[in-house]
């Protein structure tokens, strides 16, 4: 799994990672909840950026820091020893393990290369679980490109959309969706 916490948190104001959310940081739930379902869990920060991980995360440095999260994500993909990947944002507290498992059980079921869920009838590109090696060249030809957006691999790949009826039952007020952005998000 893939954990993106190498963002600036310009909306927040300050380093929202380490901001406390029942007492713990942010980052850490996001950390928790894949960890439940992946063997191998990577943290992708900016050069420098040191961060206090629990036992078996890896600290994996962007080496292009600031060029946004699909340059991220491809210095997770250059890290991971999986061929499956479930990547998440740093940000995202409330992820629900059995809907992580439920993209990585669609995908790994499906000749797609990655797999999202959609929400209110749209694509959401986190959570998401990718085919490493596809997701990797990829992620390096959008980036070569001069693309930042993670949205835009979703454009370049097969993708399997995990509909509504198909996650919300495992988490019926879409919790896994919830990211934050600024202070008012963390209440």
């Amino acid at each position: 799994a893939i954990v993106l916490a190498g963002g600036r948190s310009r909306r927040f104001g300050r380093d929202k990672l380490a901001e406390p959310l029942a007492g713990r940081p942010l980052l850490l739930h996001a950390i928790e909840a894949v960890a439940r379902i992946a063997t191998d869990v990577l943290v992708v920060v900016e050069p420098g950026s040191v961060r206090d991980l629990p036992g078996g995360a890896r600290l994996v440095h962007d080496p292009t820091p600031h060029e946004g999260p699909l340059a991220g994500l491809l210095a997770g993909l250059l890290e991971a020893r999986e061929s499956l990947v479930v990547l998440v944002g740093g940000d995202m507290p409330s992820l629900d393990p059995a809907v992580l498992a439920a993209l990585v059980r669609a995908l790994d079921a499906s000749s797609a290369d990655l797999a999202v869920l959609e929400h209110r009838g749209r694509r959401r590109p986190l959570p998401m679980a990718l085919r490493n090696g596809a997701a990797t060249t990829h992620a390096q030809r959008l980036l070569g490109d001069g693309e930042r957006r993670l949205g835009a691999i979703l454009d370049r790949l097969a993708v399997r959309v995990l509909v509504e009826g198909e996650w919300r039952p495992l988490d019926p007020n879409a919790w896994t969706l919830r990211d934050v952005d600024v202070p008012g998000d963390l209440v």
